[in-house]
């Protein structure tokens, strides 16, 4: 495992997660700079897959944002909570790995004769066209409800259909910055709009 960063004093990370847990995006992102390649250096080692890495890496700092306030510092260093968390979030992804591997392997063995069919009826067309317009309002008032630095991320990656590099480069930001916007814009609007989802669902 490669060897922890250390910034000028314990006191400075604290502060750092004191602002996070306020809602200063600046201050993750600065934890972010600080330690993102330790714990990639982790993550890899756990996961054993760069896409992997980077994705639990990003998953952490979405953890950090929405948990800072529950940090102890009599419980350890900042850097010994990020740690965890990014073990933690490794172990997850292996665990789900290995099941994901288990249903794919379930799937093909089973019986592919009967396929269930989708939207069939006379009124399934409009229900359909009726629900995408009620999709597309409630994104869009759930984009409004983001940061402007979040909300221009998310529409050059997702309207625009920029890689995380150059949107860093379209907008003069560190790539880890972007990708730092991205994970806590898609976090937000899965938050907003989960209530949504799941009354269409149940």
């Amino acid at each position: 495992m490669a060897p922890l960063p250390l910034t000028s004093s314990t006191e400075s990370d604290r502060g750092l997660l004191d602002r996070v847990a306020r809602g200063e995006e600046a201050a993750l992102e600065r934890l972010y700079d600080t330690y993102a390649s330790a714990l990639y250096a982790l993550a890899y080692r756990i996961a054993g897959e760069r896409s992997d890495a980077e994705e639990i890496v990003l998953d952490s700092f979405a953890q950090v944002w929405r948990d800072a306030r529950r940090f102890r510092a009599e419980r350890g260093s900042v850097i010994a909570w990020l740690t965890t968390i990014c073990r933690s979030r490794a172990l997850d992804l292996v665990r789900a790995r290995g099941r994901r591997a288990r249903l794919v392997s379930s799937a093909a063995s089973a019986d592919p004769e009967v396929a269930p069919a989708m939207g069939s009826g006379p009124g399934a067309e409009s229900e359909a066209a009726v629900e995408g317009q009620e999709r597309s309002r409630v994104v869009a008032e759930a984009l409004r409800g983001l940061s402007v630095p979040q909300r221009q991320a998310i529409e050059l990656a997702y309207y625009a259909g920029l890689s995380h590099s150059e949107i860093a480069e379209r907008l003069g930001e560190p790539l880890g910055t972007v990708k730092t916007r991205v994970r806590l814009a898609m976090e937000r609007l899965r938050e907003v709009l989960r209530p949504y989802y799941l009354e269409r669902s149940a």
